[in-house]
């Protein structure tokens, strides 16, 4: 059997006839297994498969002038992460329940500058992430917004921006691919905040610095049959139930992790 990757890729962009475009989608990746949501707002997916394949995905896709300079994660997989390939229209490519989609240029910072921004005292380092994603691994500096739901986190927002404000303080967010910081960081200016985003995300921060552990502490969980993976974007031996165990909805979750598991 061919060795197996990974790819995680988004990109907003304004999409007049989404349909079309999911169509497209699923004609270029044919040969993968995964998951893509298409809106108006862009497109966001993940997807698994031969390395040639992705790269046929990937040229096929940037042939598109709309998805010009998306960015693609790679990483190779000892677990099948998908049984099978989904390509859905969605009314938003990412569920936050606030207006926006693509940072700002100059809200961007990348994974070395974010390092030396982290250290600094005038900081909210803030996880824009589940709480349970968070309890299996964080930067070492970081707040936990207590999100059950991706929804949770504009409320969690609200509540402290006036805190920070007076403070003086730099919201600096991380997600895990970037997508979700990029969608909330202009509904968060709108707010009056000075906001800093990982650009790229955990993934991007682990592919480009080879020592990520000074600044991270634990895993970073993966909406796959992976589960979790180490800085050096390894799998890792953590369990869906070890991630899951004593959350309210943990039972849920667990049942769609064996779902997803059982249907390789």
């Amino acid at each position: 059997m061919a060795p197996i990757f990974h790819i995680s890729f988004y990109k907003f962009a304004a999409l007049h006839e989404p349909h079309a475009v999911a169509a497209h989608l699923r004609l270029l990746a044919a040969d993968l297994l995964g998951s893509v949501l298409v809106a108006d707002e862009g497109v966001n997916g993940v997807l698994a498969g031969s390395a040639q394949a992705l790269d046929a995905f990937e040229r096929g896709l940037l042939a598109d002038t709309r998805f010009a300079g998306m960015v693609f994660k790679r990483s190779a997989c000892k677990t099948v992460p998908f049984a099978r390939l989904k390509v859905h229209v969605k009314p938003e490519i990412v569920a936050v329940g606030v207006p926006g989609g693509g940072a700002s240029p100059d809200t961007r910072v990348s994974p070395e500058a974010w390092r030396r921004l982290i250290a600094q005292d005038d900081v909210v380092v803030l996880d824009n992430r589940n709480s349970f994603e968070y309890r299996l691994g964080r930067f070492k500096k970081a707040v936990d917004p207590g999100v059950a739901n991706f929804r949770d986190f504009p409320r969690y927002v609200e509540a402290h921006a006036a805190q920070w404000q007076a403070e003086g303080k730099t919201v600096a967010m991380y997600c895990t691919g970037g997508i979700r910081c990029e969608k909330t960081s202009a509904w968060m200016r709108g707010l009056g905040l000075q906001v800093r985003e990982l650009e790229g995300g955990i993934l991007n921060y682990f592919q480009s610095l080879p020592d990520a552990e000074r600044e991270w502490e634990g895993e970073c969980f993966v909406f796959d049959n992976r589960i979790a993976l180490d800085t050096r974007l390894q799998e890792t031996d953590t369990t869906a139930e070890q991630v899951y165990a004593d959350e309210p909805d943990g039972e849920w979750r667990l049942q769609r992790a064996r779902r997803l598991d059982a249907s390789r």
